[in-house]
């Protein structure tokens, strides 16, 4: 069975900094791309940040809206992917999500990923 567990979220001023994380089982965790969303209340799922890693080769891309604040990084041993999230802005706010989709390509499309995690809510007070 597969599971997406996020954790992380929560409430936290603008200019502050919060770290996510997406424990993953029941897959093959290097031979997936895995995929950060985001949905704030009224507006459809967005891309946030995507990488894929396999033994000789990695991508990762970002939302032109987060590049330069919110790094993406995976370990593999924990089968955990982060999103450390900085200089925060009350426009981040929303429910975050951890995705996966089979294979070697990002993509910024929430209906091609496979599986889902339940979501963490952030929210960034101005």
């Amino acid at each position: 069975q597969v599971q997406l567990v996020e954790s992380g979220g929560g409430l936290v001023q603008a200019g502050g900094s919060l770290r996510l994380s997406c424990v993953v089982t029941g897959l093959a965790f290097d031979t997936y791309t895995m995929g950060w969303f985001r949905q704030a209340p009224g507006k459809e799922r967005e891309f946030v940040a995507g990488t894929w890693s396999s033994w000789s080769a990695g991508d990762t891309h970002y939302a032109d809206s987060v590049k330069d604040r919110f790094t993406l990084s995976r370990d593999a041993a924990k089968r955990t992917m982060y999103l450390q999230m900085n200089s925060l802005k009350p426009e981040d706010t929303a429910d975050y999500f951890c995705a996966a989709i089979k294979g070697y390509r990002i993509s910024r499309q929430f209906r091609e990923y496979d599986y889902w995690g339940q979501g963490t809510q952030v929210t960034v007070s101005s």
